[in-house]
């Protein structure tokens, strides 16, 4: 009898898993794959799919982790920090053809568009951490900083020293750290930072309460954020290890401007859904915000908007800029990732686009940094070659740009790949800029990556072996989970 009621309740819950894949209403490529793994691994698979497969973000329960924060920054803020982070009076400088995905990307408790920024665009790491060096010895009252990959290396090794220095000297550093991702370094390396004032922050808890662990055990703070003094932030793709300062082809951005709150609104949004705490005012973390501190003029500085995005939000920006960007291209728009499995949105929009006649390009990485991502990134090439899209592979120094530039006045930089731990799973934040001489200067970057490229074309992709284009068949079913 026991046995009998075990057998009901056992395939009770696997009809009650297959029920709440099929009714949600996220990408149907992912629920199918997920039905794949159940059917063949049972027990195994609604275990995984409890830990990381479930897509909180349409989950209206999970979703207060951001109100929370939301909350908290009503009661502190003011109306002129509203103004600079959510106010649309620049959006109107924005070109016309592009001021629908401004105002889109600008909804809710998204950052607008501001003026009066000035920004330099970094390809070399060795130039990053020369800049976030001075940077970070000039600073005065705090540093905040995340980052995906914080290295145990020669570079993550000099910011670590570089940041404990501070801590002794007075000012207040706070460190979030991605510690699912760090998982091989010890806690002995960060708890050097403590002891020296640092206050490090794991985005991930083991210790909080077991729905909360459960819930956000797959998300993952993909973010690149430096923020110093509330005037000079970092972000873009690159993290705090020597890969980036000595060995790939990254890149980044070093900001000042009222675009730089954005940054700060995006830091303390994971640094108190983390659980830490501040000892100041809200307000005084953004001296942009000042009744001293002058406004910048329309004229002065260039127009950014940095757009944050994160599971515990309703709506996944980022893929939606995507999509936005590809479908209203007119002449081009060129694209870098190191890691491509784009969700189907994304890819029709791709391969509508070129067959329009757009020229649109993809550069990805001739060698992957890793077993998994070679078959993924491949399982695409057959169908946005066959549709015309333009595919360069660079070789030499693995590329881990995700950029891309359209129509000579759009430029985006951040931490995004194309693919759907990016747009759905992962906290990411990329950076558009809406300004024609930015997008010159990235399309020259553009330009210089091609010359260290080739192009792969239909007719050399169809002549690979059959065992490859099974092990992308493969991989093309999970790609979704990926």
């Amino acid at each position: 009898m026991l046995q009998l009621v075990a057998t009901i309740l056992y395939i009770l819950l696997i009809l009650t898993v297959v029920v709440v894949i099929l009714i949600d209403k996220g990408d149907s490529g992912r629920k199918f794959a997920w039905l794949l793994i159940i059917a063949a691994l049972p027990v195994i698979g609604i275990l995984f799919y409890f830990l990381v497969g479930i897509n909180y973000r349409h989950h209206w329960i999970f979703n207060r982790r951001h109100q929370k924060y939301k909350d908290f920054f009503e009661k502190g803020t003011t109306d002129a920090l509203n103004g600079i982070l959510f106010g649309h009076e620049a959006e109107s400088l924005v070109r016309e053809d592009f001021r629908p995905l401004a105002s889109m990307m600008g909804r809710d408790t998204y950052p607008t568009v501001s003026s009066g920024n000035n920004f330099e665009i970094i390809t070399r790491g060795r130039r990053k951490f020369d800049l976030l060096r001075e940077d970070i010895m000039a600073a005065k009252e705090y540093i905040h900083m995340e980052y995906f990959k914080f290295g145990n290396d020669e570079g993550g090794k000099a910011i670590k020293e570089l940041l404990m220095r501070k801590a002794k000297e007075g000012v207040k550093v706070r460190f979030i750290l991605e510690n699912i991702a760090n998982f091989p370094i010890r806690p002995r390396y960060y708890n050097d930072m403590r002891k020296a004032g640092v206050e490090v922050v794991r985005f991930t808890n083991p210790r909080s309460h077991f729905l909360k662990f459960v819930t956000s055990i797959n998300f993952r703070n993909h973010r690149k954020i430096v923020v110093i003094d509330g005037n000079i932030g970092y972000t873009g793709g690159m993290n705090i290890n020597d890969n980036y300062f000595n060995r790939w082809r990254d890149t980044h951005l070093r900001i000042t401007g009222p675009a730089v709150a954005s940054l700060q609104y995006a830091f303390l949004d994971s640094w108190l859904t983390a659980g830490a705490t501040l000892d100041r005012p809200l307000i005084d973390y953004y001296p942009s915000a000042s009744p001293t501190n002058a406004f910048p003029t329309a004229a002065a500085g260039k127009l950014m908007q940095i757009v944050p995005d994160e599971p515990d939000l309703p709506l996944p920006m980022l893929m939606y800029s995507y999509e936005w960007a590809i479908q209203h291209a007119k002449k081009y728009i060129w694209l870098q990732t190191p890691y491509f499995v784009p969700p189907e949105p994304v890819l029709d929009a791709m391969k509508i686009a070129a067959l329009s006649g757009v020229d649109i390009r993809i550069m990805l990485p001739e060698r992957a940094d890793n077993f998994i991502t070679r078959p993924a990134n491949r399982a695409y090439y057959e169908e946005i070659l066959t549709a015309g899209v333009r595919l360069f592979l660079r070789q030499g120094e693995f590329i881990h740009s995700k950029t891309f530039v359209c129509d000579d006045y759009l430029s985006s930089i951040g931490s995004a790949n194309i693919d759907s731990r990016s747009f759905d799973i992962n906290y990411e934040i990329n950076t558009y800029i809406y300004d024609e001489q930015t997008a010159r200067e990235c399309k020259k970057i553009y330009e210089a990556d091609l010359e260290q490229s080739r192009e792969l074309t239909l007719e050399e992709w169809s002549q690979r072996p059959w065992h490859n284009r099974l092990a992308e068949s493969v991989i093309r079913l999970l790609s979704p989970l990926l």
